[in-house]
């Protein structure tokens, strides 16, 4: 038995298949769209020798920010997590925004993020590093934590080679502007040292509440800024990207008269907060969207789309990211028996056990996570998937499988879930908000047998549960309507709980995602 969290850096993930289709766009695009599927926001990524690295917020759910590797930005795999045991000691929620940066003189990787502050309890940029994006990272905590929050860090090189990090001041949390900032960094990362000295803020009719997600590329004698703006994550997003330049990194900045340069199309909607890097001579952003038909049931995917340039050096996008990837891809099966897989996540606030092995997963139970229990879960990654777990009830433990979202739309809102679980002789359909759980239908079944629990979803959130026992499949409850559920700025988990006491475990032997 696991006595601490099990660290997942060895892990691999494949996240894509081989192309199997050319698309005929402007660009020639011959990859299938998202390339980072499912709940990936905020994505960064840079380039090391032969290798691209990429990374994405993680909201509230550990490992945090996972580290994916590609030779061509379009298959990746999953190799580390910045923090695959936990949050740091100072840190209590909100991860966000990571962007790593590659030191080429240090031979380091330094990996900027976002968190709040257990103590001031203030939106902070801190930074982490590590000799390689495959290694180990240290943490070095927090560099700025403004009133109103610091968050969206990036770093850059002036034109004389200084160090500097860029961030936002979350002015429009409390109703002001949101200056982007730039400030000189020590060569170890460790501290902002300098003036501060801001490059531009939310001054035009299009970028509404907030300008954001700063990323800073060069070429044609400028620097140049993608920069995110309007709301990024809840039902209502508007989310849309615009683009600045400069002769200098500090400025004075010059907003292209054509913005926003990425906005909504036929297959992709409020998308943003994105990073720029170069293959093969051509600039490309990895930025994340809403699928117009996923919606926020499945979060914000990483797409992928190629810079095009104006005749006076602007750049732009087409705006004709599709939606290529199959069905087959997004397929998941764990039997437990080597390891965990990495993919799998859990509330960064528990200190989840476990153990793998011949037998599948034993994991321990818990009436933590606002009384939903243990969960184990990971993203979804399309609207209509079947959900199995093949469970040995034991009559302690209620070994289940949920849907995991908020108990409301509202930024913040605790976790809260509805699912199927089994315990004894019972077959549960449940739904447990704001600490509360109710019973929505239950079902009898014979005693020492195993249990295959079944989770549908059509359209993102109609959710049908039964259960397959000696053969039989029994029906347990109506559809379900679970948009309700759907938390803010990320998209539904897929769970497995183990609810109880703390000397019991729920028994899973293999789970299905297809």
């Amino acid at each position: 038995m696991n006595t601490s969290m099990t660290p997942l850096r060895a892990g691999i993930l494949l996240l894509l298949l081989t192309v199997v289709t050319q698309i005929s766009f402007a660009q020639n695009r011959g990859f299938d769209n998202p390339v980072l599927a499912g709940d990936r926001p905020d994505p960064t990524v840079i380039k090391i020798g032969n290798y691209y690295y990429a990374s994405a917020t993680s909201n509230e759910w550990a490992p945090l920010f996972p580290i994916f590797k590609s030779t061509d930005l379009i298959n990746w795999e999953l190799v580390n997590y910045i923090f695959p045991d936990g949050a740091p000691e100072w840190a209590k929620n909100n991860f966000w925004a990571p962007e790593l940066s590659f030191d080429e003189e240090q031979g380091k990787i330094y990996a900027y993020y976002t968190a709040r502050d257990k103590e001031s309890n203030r939106l902070s940029v801190a930074v982490a590093s590590a000799d390689s994006p495959e290694s180990k990272f240290t943490d070095h905590g927090p560099l700025v934590a403004q009133e109103f929050g610091s968050i969206d860090a990036f770093e850059a090189r002036d034109e004389n080679g200084k160090i500097y990090v860029l961030w936002k001041e979350d002015g429009n949390s409390k109703g002001q502007k949101t200056p982007i900032w730039a400030q000189e960094v020590n060569n170890e990362r460790t501290e902002l040292i300098g003036e501060m000295h801001e490059l531009f803020r939310n001054d035009q009719p299009w970028e509404g509440g907030l300008v954001e997600g700063v990323a800073i590329f060069q070429k044609n004698g400028y620097f140049y800024a993608t920069y995110s703006a309007r709301g990024c994550c809840e039902i209502t997003c508007d989310y849309v990207t615009g683009v600045a330049r400069s002769k200098s990194l500090l400025g004075p900045w010059e907003k292209y008269e054509m913005n926003p340069v990425l906005k909504d199309n036929d297959n992709w909607k409020c998308a943003g907060h994105g990073t720029v890097v170069e293959k093969d001579g051509d600039f490309w952003m990895l930025y994340h969207a809403y699928n117009t038909e996923g919606s926020v049931y499945v979060g914000r995917q990483g797409v992928l789309e190629k810079i095009e340039w104006t005749d006076n050096n602007w750049p732009v996008l087409a705006n004709n990211a599709g939606y290529e990837r199959s069905k087959a891809s997004l397929e998941f099966t764990d039997n437990f028996k080597r390891r965990l897989d990495p993919v799998w996540q859990w509330r960064v606030t528990q200190d989840i056990q476990y153990e793998t092995g011949k037998k599948g997963l034993k994991l321990q139970a818990s009436e933590e996570n606002e009384n939903l229990g243990t969960l184990l879960v990971q993203g979804t990654k399309s609207l209509d998937y079947h959900y199995e777990a093949t469970v040995a009830p034991d009559g302690i433990a209620a070994a289940g499988l949920a849907v995991i979202g908020g108990a409301n739309n509202g930024f913040g809102a605790p976790p809260a879930g509805m699912g199927i679980s089994v315990k004894g002789n019972q077959l549960i359909l449940w739904e447990t908000i704001n600490q509360q759980t109710r019973e929505i239908a239950t079902e009898t079944i014979p005693t020492g047998k195993e249990v295959k629990l079944i989770l549908s979803m059509k359209e993102g959130y109609k959710m049908t549960t039964s259960a397959l026992i000696d053969g039989q499949t029994i029906q347990v409850g109506e559809e379900q309507d679970v948009k309700h559920l759907v938390p803010w700025g990320m998209g539904f988990r897929l769970g497995l709980v183990a609810k109880g006491a703390t000397d019991s475990y729920a028994h899973f032997k293999e789970v299905r995602i297809y």
